[in-house]
């Protein structure tokens, strides 16, 4: 999934800088957090922030299997963001401590699709991650430079376009979809059908222009018509029709992706009583509306969605129960192959 998502990723030196392990030990009553680029906003915690002024510090990522990486090799955040697909990996490495929905205090307003996931269940009333958000991976494309395409992620695949469109640099988006067009299931593949996903990745390779979570230059590229199509969340389609581009974000008939992601708290958080504040404050009404409105992507509860307007979520073609839009779309969950996938798209990218 989500691979996960919004449209400003830091570069890798940035984030690197953002990251030093130093600069938090020296603000240990701060909660640290790490997440996505644009998912620091104020508009997100704004409880938090008026019980805690300043005491907090963010870390940024490009995707989170570089948080995983980044984790797993001793940087130790109180609270991380990563997708749901993600999770058991995270447990597997004991890098998590269960977190008691009991202190949740809208637990029970979070839609039932996403809070009773499997991967999810801590036992004993606890969970080891609340989801936050949840939204849509599919194709942006310019209307008026891609006539009348079929709605199928083989747009992707066209030669007519080589060089000119863009796709994910990330093992639940780009091979998921190959997977989908390959006719293999993407969440428990054998080595044949790996093989299959591999053929499929190596075809599209000599058209892709690049392979990139960078969505600020993935919208600029398709402002300006370097780019036709990409493959996006989301917060680009609202972003580039804010614009007044010509772009339409696709419903393929194979269905678009869907994930969701959230917050979990690290097995060696030093400010567990700050996480749970920050945690309340990200599942108060009026964070998941700015969510909404500004993004795009959905909120996981549903007091958020009653404080959208109904002709907003309908411009931003946001049904405002998660079971609507699942019944037409992938839901992005582990993926038993994980590692082999990535290792192999590795090796594709590298024109192996």
């Amino acid at each position: 999934m989500k691979t996960g998502r919004l449209t400003k990723i830091l570069g890798g030196a940035l984030a690197a800088a953002l990251i030093t392990t130093s600069g938090l030990a020296e603000a240990a009553d701060k909660l640290s957090y790490f997440t996505w680029s644009g998912y620091e906003l104020p508009e997100f915690s704004k409880s938090y922030l008026a019980a805690h002024p300043d005491a907090i510090e963010y870390a940024m990522f490009g995707d989170d299997d570089d948080a995983f990486t980044k984790v797993k090799a001793g940087f130790r955040p109180d609270v991380a963001h990563p997708c749901y697909d993600k999770i058991a990996r995270w447990n597997k490495e004991g890098l998590l401590q269960p977190i008691d929905t009991k202190r949740i205090k809208n637990w029970d307003k979070i839609f039932p699709t996403f809070r009773n996931l499997p991967d999810l269940q801590a036992g004993d009333g606890k969970v080891w991650m609340v989801p936050w958000d949840w939204g849509n991976t599919s194709i942006l494309y310019r209307t008026d430079l891609v006539e009348n395409p079929e709605k199928s992620w083989s747009l992707l695949w066209d030669k007519q376009y080589a060089g000119r469109m863009a796709t994910i640099d990330a093992v639940h988006d780009t091979p998921l979809v190959a997977a989908l067009l390959a006719g293999v299931n993407p969440f428990d593949m054998s080595a044949a059908d790996l093989d299959k996903v591999a053929e499929k990745l190596r075809d599209q390779r000599p058209l892709i222009s690049t392979y990139t979570t960078d969505m600020t230059s993935v919208e600029q590229s398709l402002a300006s018509g370097e780019l036709v199509a990409a493959m996006t969340w989301n917060a680009s389609a609202v972003a580039l029709k804010k614009q007044g581009v010509p772009v339409e974000f696709m419903k393929p008939k194979e269905g678009m992706l869907t994930w969701t992601c959230g917050y979990v708290l690290l097995k060696d958080a030093k400010n567990v009583d700050l996480a749970y504040d920050f945690i309340n404050s990200r599942l108060e009404a009026d964070s998941g509306k700015y969510l909404i409105e500004a993004y795009g992507y959905g909120a996981s509860t549903s007091t958020a969605f009653a404080e959208v307007p109904a002709d907003t979520l309908k411009t931003l073609e946001l049904p405002s129960n998660p079971d609507d839009m699942l019944k037409t779309t992938v839901f992005t969950g582990p993926m038993k192959q994980n590692d082999d996938l990535a290792k192999m798209f590795e090796k594709v990218k590298a024109g192996g």
